[in-house]
């Protein structure tokens, strides 16, 4: 049997679209289970990743490249990278407190974790059960992304504005939460900075590299004044300051 029918009126999907549904599908699942398992964060994300990536070859094998693209793009490849520059900027090593503030949460959450799982599986089935398989080729009849639009704007223009809506309301909550308010006495103005950087006993010019006027390129040379006198500052802190010997200030190259 070289083709097979998604449903009644869908168009027909080789072998090779089976055969790529069947591999996908175990790389999914298995992506499934390393994000739950994975005890680094950076890989519980890169596991979620490839989950997204399979799923989204899912709905493009099932006559929908519009909703294929977008979960590849978007979901994939703009807020998944966005946990990722999350978790690189509060730190992948980071570790959540183990220890319970109610006792026993962690097994009701576990049991009511379940419990609901096994109530949108069973009201999903029953809901879908007996009803009629159609396939897309109607829907497609003007293209994918005609019909996606189409039904969008005018059969559910409302459910869409209503998210839209609630998706800025979120946004707008979540940098008024973030958002930290000064007061006009614990702002610095740029007036102050530069009253700090050129106070007494502050060094407002850039302090000079290792090596500046003096004959090595090593760190551990400090930089000389005009005057040949050692500047202080060229040298960190890290190393140690020692007075050459009369053999290590003689110049090289005069010896006979």
């Amino acid at each position: 049997m070289t083709t097979a029918l998604l449903a009644a009126d869908a168009t027909p999907v080789s072998a090779w679209a089976w055969i790529v549904w069947g591999v996908l599908a175990l790389v999914a699942v298995a992506g499934g289970v390393g994000m739950v398992l994975a005890k680094n964060a950076v890989h519980s994300a890169l596991f979620l990743v490839c989950t997204m990536l399979t799923l989204g070859v899912f709905y493009i094998i099932q006559a929908g490249p519009f909703i294929g693209m977008v979960q590849i793009i978007v979901y994939t490849g703009a807020i998944m990278m966005l946990f990722l520059f999350v978790l690189m900027l509060i730190g992948r090593d980071a570790s959540d407190s183990l220890i319970e503030t109610l006792r026993g949460q962690r097994t009701a959450a576990l049991l009511l974790g379940i419990g609901f799982a096994g109530l949108v599986v069973t009201g999903v089935v029953r809901a879908l059960g007996k009803a009629p398989v159609a396939g897309l080729a109607q829907a497609n009849a003007d293209g994918n992304t005609q019909g996606i639009a189409k039904d969008l704007f005018t059969s559910y223009v409302f459910a869409f504005e209503v998210s839209s809506a609630l998706l800025i309301t979120a946004a707008v909550g979540a940098m008024l939460l973030a958002h930290v308010e000064k007061t006009k006495a614990e702002k610095v103005t740029q007036r102050d900075l530069m009253q700090a950087r050129f106070a007494p006993g502050n060094y407002p010019a850039p302090k000079p590299g290792p090596g500046v006027f003096a004959s090595t390129n090593s760190v551990a040379a400090p930089g000389l004044l005009p005057d040949g006198s050692v500047a202080g500052r060229s040298l960190t802190a890290l190393v140690p300051t020692r007075e050459l010997t009369e053999a290590e200030a003689k110049p090289k190259g005069t010896e006979k």
